[in-house]
């Protein structure tokens, strides 16, 4: 009787344990870095783009708060809208073109034989380790139009290439803009997927295998789903990355390329900015560079949280 009066009595609510404040006071001093380190300019951003800033502001005239006069004359301006086109198009193509030679590079190191592959990998870390300037006084050189390498070569295999300017039509300029920036960041790409590939079950290969599964077969239903995850977060970065693609493009211009014709969004902000002295203008187109990329990584964004929410 006692023991039925037992079961009969409602079970009581266990109480949940308060997590422990130490973890969270550990990670506060970076939380407050990073939010100093990153909020502030972006702060400081947005009020400027919501002012009229030139030279005479940089020495001590106050700026004149204009509202959203900046964002109208932007969003008239059709030439925004064209470097914003070009932008988009660079930005997908780079991003589309360096994960295919990532992801096929990777798997060839996965079937190299060791020595190979050290050898491989070490010739990646050699291009990602170069540094930007570096690389482009390298490639300067090989698409030079009248010492370069490029010339020579395609000229000695029956092209009319003697004295061709890579750099002066806007097609063959983003052409060299692509590869160097496809050459450099191939290997982040290619050493990221290869420590995923590493970590895919063999027993799930072979069983797949086994079944009979064509080589094709087990690296589409097998071997990629499996390293999905990485495959996003890679693609979000490489997106990231590409779009505020600055450096290239600015040292191209530089060595002959028309500014006018081969502007992306970084290098007009700069143009804007340190280049015309319109720093309030600059800061809007920041500002609608920052929602931009907003706007195309979010697919990739709810895309992993999907994903995430499927798998938990």
């Amino acid at each position: 009787m006692t023991e039925r009066r037992r079961a009969e009595r409602p079970a009581r609510p266990t109480r949940r344990r308060r997590p422990a404040p130490l973890p969270y006071l550990l990670i506060t001093p970076a939380v407050l870095a990073l939010c100093l380190a990153l909020g502030y300019p972006l702060v400081r951003q947005v009020l400027l783009s919501f002012q009229e800033f030139g030279l005479a502001q940089q020495f001590g005239r106050p700026p004149e708060w204009v509202g959203l006069a900046n964002y109208r004359e932007l969003l008239s301006d059709a030439y925004l809208w064209r470097v914003t086109l070009r932008t988009i198009v660079f930005c997908l193509v780079n991003a589309a073109v360096t994960m295919l030679l990532g992801v096929g590079l990777a798997l060839v190191m996965r079937a190299m034989s060791t020595p190979v592959r050290l050898l491989a990998q070490t010739g990646l870390l050699l291009a990602w380790a170069m540094p930007v300037v570096a690389s482009l006084t390298v490639w300067q050189w090989l698409f030079d139009t009248q010492y370069g390498v490029i010339n020579y070569l395609l000229t000695s295999f029956g092209g009319d290439f003697q004295g061709h300017g890579w750099l002066l039509r806007p097609l063959s300029f983003y052409f060299v803009a692509t590869v160097v920036v496809v050459w450099m960041s191939v290997p982040f790409v290619a050493f990221t997927v290869y420590a995923a590939l590493t970590q895919v079950s063999e027993e799930l290969v072979e069983a797949a295998e086994i079944d009979g599964a064509s080589r094709a077969g087990r690296l589409r239903h097998v071997v990629l789903p499996s390293i999905r995850p990485v495959l996003m977060v890679v693609g979000l970065l490489q997106v990231i990355w590409d779009l505020r693609v600055f450096a290239q493009i600015y040292i191209l211009q530089k060595a002959g390329g028309s500014a006018t014709d081969t502007n992306l969004l970084g290098t007009y902000i700069y143009r804007l900015g340190i280049g015309g002295g319109d720093f309030g203008t600059s800061a809007a187109v920041a500002i609608f560079m920052l929602g931009l990329t907003v706007l195309l990584t979010a697919p990739y964004v709810r895309s992993m949280i999907r994903q995430e929410r499927t798998e938990s």
